[in-house]
């Protein structure tokens, strides 16, 4: 790996038009005055960084669940997946990690297998960090049917600024440990309901990579994860 490709990663397609709206922005705030220029360039540069894509490496020991997002776990607590997924009234763990405005939003498979069913579901935009967003906030939910039979839900919802859902998969599809499936545009979060009797491997306040960080184990007896802060 050479310096610049430390500093300079690949843009996902999706970010493309916003970068050029940006860069526009910038030449015509040059044209009024050089100062607010600069501004647009630092705006324009950090949109490109916001659509960023980098590679990832991926575990692939069957049975690992992997972050679908980068970002910090914000909330582990039972909850009943949506309901437009039919899953079910049961209540399993949910692990939920939030994305800042600094965050890849690229969102990534956390387990590899079929897509049972996408559902789509418009709603509010309070802060994705908070626990009623993931009732309330306008969501985009997909339930994966994994090779032993079992089924994990994973929930992609906006947040304060976020104003749209992107998801690059649809019913049927096969995907693969952490191929990547959607998108949210600005801060948002993503949560994974995973199968009943399996503990999450991280805990509250830890930092997520998508598609890197295991966060759970299908095959594992252990139990669920402590931390402290140092």
């Amino acid at each position: 790996m050479n310096m610049m490709s430390t500093f300079v990663k690949p843009m996902h397609p999706e970010g493309r038009r916003f970068v050029a709206i940006f860069a526009a922005i910038a030449l015509v705030l040059f044209l009024l005055w050089e100062p607010l220029g600069w501004l647009g360039v630092g705006a324009t540069v950090w949109c490109y960084y916001f659509f960023r894509d980098p590679v990832r490496v991926t575990p692939t020991r069957p049975g690992l669940i992997v972050s679908p997002a980068d970002g910090v776990v914000s909330l582990i607590e039972p909850a009943v997946p949506p309901a437009e997924l039919n899953m079910g009234e049961t209540a399993l763990t949910r692990v939920s990690v939030f994305m800042n405005v600094f965050n890849c939003h690229v969102n990534r498979t956390p387990v590899a297998g079929r897509v049972e069913t996408v559902a789509y579901r418009p709603g509010k935009f309070f802060n994705a960090s908070l626990d009623k967003a993931s009732k309330d906030n306008e969501r985009n939910s997909l339930c994966l049917e994994i090779a032993d039979g079992r089924r994990i839900a994973v929930v992609q919802i906006a947040g304060l600024v976020a104003r749209r859902i992107v998801c690059f998969t649809a019913a049927d599809a096969v995907l693969a440990t952490g191929e990547r499936f959607g998108l949210i545009r600005f801060g948002s979060r993503v949560d994974v309901y995973l199968p009943e009797g399996v503990a999450p491997l991280v805990v509250v306040g830890q930092a997520m990579v998508a598609g890197e960080t295991v966060l759970a184990d299908l095959t594992s007896d252990e139990a669920r994860r402590e931390g402290r802060a140092a």
